[in-house]
């Protein structure tokens, strides 16, 4: 097995092939803080992509809730407790490089294989895909008798982290600069492209060994059985060609989502939007990091949320994340405002940015101004009597 350099870990690991980054890396940020769950995503994915025979239960985007949510049953538990706990080391980052504050001690995907094996993992049973919905809404923690939130009312805001909770997390493909799929395939059916990092599969190679599916620790890769090939999501790459956003970006209500060009940390540029989440301000983190293959699909964790169980599924930079979020909502003037208020402004893939108290500009590479948005939005009220017209305002239902 090759060396490569893990940022997400904070050091060297083991990978079956020598590292070759991609010229550019397709990525994206997802605001875990407005996610509703309505599954507008996931209807737009799979009416686009997998509406055919043999994808019933191929959800390449989907939603579940946190902590008893699972797509397939229990993909994240059963390889946490496989892989056993695993620590992470605070160290200073090394000048000029901008590398990783905290070096993870575990094991990965790709050292914890046993013989014969290339990557440690699971191949979930067909019911396993049968229960999209399972946990959904189910909340962990209780709330005592007589226990209440604080509320602005009473000077304070809310209490957080909540006694009772749940977040929604919504998934895609993370297309991952180490992906476990192409590591494990037997047929070299799986390519990442180098123009834009994206992973796919080629269906004229695959014979449907199911290596992907056993592989992915974030169980994104789906065997259709009426092709007796595997498939995945594609970022929408014919759409990402012509500049735009994927299919689930561009119809989310709840404007959670931002898809452009991530950077490793030492070619991070601050006008870059997902750099500045990710490397400047540290506010948007990976999933499950620990599992070693630098996925490019990141999360600003929910406010709400226990700290430990946001480690465990982000990493020790959760802390931070969640109390630069909890500023930027008390301060005017913090660019993060201003950036949040881009999320879901235009179906165009925004690769730069500009921002100040009042307004965030969105831009191409090239300079082009792609859509300006205030940020805050501006507020009228209406008075109850129009005295131009001598009539009461009524609302009607």
């Amino acid at each position: 097995m090759a060396r490569v350099h893990n940022w997400q870990i904070g050091r060297g690991m083991s990978y079956w092939y020598p590292e070759s980054r991609p010229k550019r890396q397709f990525g994206a940020v997802f605001d875990l803080n407005k996610c509703i769950a309505c599954q507008t995503c996931t209807l737009a994915c799979k009416t686009t992509w997998t509406s055919g025979r043999g994808q019933e239960t191929m959800l390449w985007n989907n939603v579940e809730s946190k902590p008893y949510g699972f797509y397939p049953l229990g993909w994240d538990v059963r390889l946490l407790e496989a892989l056993g706990a695993g620590e992470w080391r605070a160290q200073k980052p090394q000048v000029g490089q901008g590398g990783a504050q905290w070096v993870y001690e575990g094991r990965t995907v790709f050292e914890a294989v046993g013989p014969g094996e290339r990557v440690f993992g699971f191949r979930p049973d067909d019911q396993d895909y049968a229960f999209p919905n399972v946990g959904e809404d189910e909340i962990a923690g209780q709330v005592e008798r007589g226990a209440h939130f604080a509320t602005r009312l009473s000077g304070a805001g809310p209490r957080v982290p909540h006694e009772a909770w749940m977040f929604y997390l919504p998934r895609i493909c993370n297309h991952c600069t180490y992906p476990a799929c192409l590591a494990s395939c037997p047929r070299g059916s799986i390519y990442k492209r180098p123009e834009d990092g994206i992973v796919l599969v080629d269906q004229s190679r695959c014979r449907g060994y199911q290596e992907c599916v056993r592989a992915c620790p974030y169980k994104k890769v789906f065997f259709n059985a009426a092709t007796g090939t595997s498939e995945k999501c594609i970022a929408c790459f014919p759409k990402i060609e012509q500049g735009l956003q994927p299919q689930c970006f561009e119809t989310c209500i709840g404007k959670i989502r931002l898809q452009g060009w991530v950077s490793t940390p030492e070619h991070a540029r601050e006008d870059n939007p997902l750099d500045w989440l990710v490397h400047v301000a540290k506010v948007a983190l990976p999933l499950f990091p620990q599992f070693g293959l630098e996925p490019n699909v990141y999360y600003i964790p929910p406010v709400h949320v226990p700290e430990k169980f946001l480690v465990m599924m982000f990493g020790p930079g959760a802390e931070h994340a969640v109390r630069t979020y909890q500023e930027a909502r008390a301060d005017q003037g913090h660019p993060l405002r201003a950036l949040l208020a881009l999320f879901g402004c235009t179906p165009r893939t925004t690769e730069r940015f500009r921002a100040d108290p009042r307004e965030a500009v969105a831009m191409s590479e090239a300079g082009e101004e792609l859509v300006r948005v205030p940020v805050t939005e501006p507020i009228f009220v209406r008075p109850g009597f129009d005295a131009a017209a001598g009539v009461a305002r009524l609302n009607t239902p």
